[in-house]
């Protein structure tokens, strides 16, 4: 696939920046029940036998509060609160393993919260954990979130010795303004020692997250923000919209509305983000995700075989994913399925059976169907009837009659062209793909489910 740049057309995102899902999965999270069972989980282990393991560790604890996070965290100053929770962790680590024991771990990542959280001694004693009981590939892609507020330096000397080859760090903004209003503090030195650190350790990729939308932004203080962010150069980059939830996410209470930048002043922050990080060489991957031309996120969208999972764009779409700690879900063998989400409960659910598991979906043919076209779609911006065809054993024209009907006024506005081999996403529909992608979505037409999505843009 070639890459295609973007056409901005204001009236045309206007139109439909209107709440939607971000396609980590399909069907997504709304639809999981706690119907599902460990016997439901432990047969879609057996779907796909041979296919390598990705890993997933969720690690809930942050020193402070951003007011701005949606993630699933405990904000805590007890250290012990850590040992008790790998001590759980472990036990499940315990209990999961032995089903995986034919499997090779291609990708291991840790999430949170804020992994760095854990000290070195705890980061080597649940790494070790993993190792004695997964089979790890020696090529493993070993990546973990930062917190550049409360590490030390040579905490990267550490996990690079531990395995770790990529990292990702949240700096969200450099204004020191925009900071203070999310209580996010950070030293803008530091930043760059850390990020110059890892590349002479050696990791192979150091990913930024920004957000935009956040109090006092405006279009020139984020511009120097990007400015900053070409400095340092790192090889991805997620710019992520702030969706604006005080109702959902108590924290948010202490973000005044009146700070906000207007819809408007989002829409030219990310119409810069966008021209800024092209004109330094960045691709434009997809919603929020820039890579580098010469990144494996960059090359596996131009070769077509660019993948999507609840931790964004990756290369490992031929394996199986496990996630493990409070909240982590796995997607494996046509299955999705999420452990507790309260901490205690995860406690709890380990103690009793072994496992965290709180409830999920097993994907029937149709749901397996539509999450390869949203995902063909969301990840190359074009599809191919014949391989979709081929893969189901469908006519595509005849089996999507009514979803078609749903993308023809999107094909007016000039969002797709579509002709008898397939569906191609053009500059102006690129920013919009979450519109596009739920004229697929079945779960989608009980219209009043949209309320409970963040707005596209």
């Amino acid at each position: 696939m070639s890459e295609q740049l973007i056409d901005w057309d204001l009236a045309l995102i206007q139109k439909y920046n209107y709440s939607g899902p971000r396609y980590t999965s399909y069907p997504t999270a709304l639809e999981f029940s706690e119907q599902y069972t460990e016997n439901d989980f432990q047969a879609s282990v057996q779907r796909y036998p041979s296919r390598p393991l990705s890993l997933y560790i969720h690690i809930p604890f942050c020193h402070k509060l951003c007011y701005f996070c949606g993630c699933n965290k405990i904000v805590t100053r007890q250290g012990q609160k850590v040992e008790q929770y790998l001590d759980v962790l472990e036990q499940e680590i315990k209990h999961r393993a032995p089903l995986f024991a034919d499997r090779q771990v291609s990708q291991m990542h840790w999430g949170g919260g804020t992994p760095t959280y854990l000290n070195k001694e705890q980061i080597s004693r649940l790494n070790g954990m993993l190792r004695r009981h997964f089979n790890f590939l020696p090529s493993a892609e070993v990546s973990i979130e930062i917190d550049p507020r409360e590490i030390e330096l040579d905490i990267l000397d550490h996990l690079k010795s531990e395995g770790f080859n990529r990292m990702s760090m949240g700096v969200q903004d450099f204004n020191k303004e925009v900071q203070k209003l999310v209580n996010r503090e950070q030293d803008e030195e530091f930043i760059f020692a850390l990020i110059n650190r890892a590349k002479a350790l050696g990791f192979s990729s150091t990913n930024i997250d920004l957000i935009y939308g956040l109090p006092k932004q405006t279009p020139e203080s984020f511009a120097f923000t990007l400015k900053r962010v070409a400095e340092l150069a790192p090889d991805r980059l997620s710019v992520f919209n702030y969706a604006h939830l005080p109702s959902r996410f108590a924290a948010q209470i202490k973000i005044k509305d009146h700070d906000l930048p207007s819809a408007n002043e989002k829409l030219d922050i990310l119409q810069e983000t966008i021209t800024s990080l092209t004109n330094d060489g960045y691709q434009f991957i997809g919603m929020d995700h820039f890579a580098r031309p010469d990144d494996e996120l960059a090359i596996a969208q131009r070769e077509g075989h660019l993948h999507r999972n609840f931790q964004g764009y990756t290369t490992h779409g031929d394996s199986d994913l496990l996630g493990m700690g409070v909240s982590s879900i796995s997607m494996i063998g046509d299955n999705y399925a999420q452990n507790q989400k309260d901490l205690k409960a995860y406690y709890a659910s380990v103690a009793e059976k072994g496992n965290g598991l709180w409830k999920g979906i097993t994907m029937t043919d149709d749901d397996c169907l539509r999450r390869d076209v949203i995902k063909t779609l969301i990840c190359n911006f074009q599809l191919e009837y014949a391989a979709i065809e081929k893969d189901h054993n469908v006519n595509f024209a005849e089996y999507f009659v009514e979803d078609m009907k749903l993308l023809a006024p999107l094909a007016k506005d000039g969002l797709v062209t579509i002709n008898d081999k397939g569906i191609y996403v053009t500059g102006k529909g690129r920013l919009l793909i979450r519109n596009i992608c739920m004229c697929f979505d079945v779960y989608l037409r009980q219209q009043a489910r949209r309320q409970q999505f963040s707005r596209v843009i």
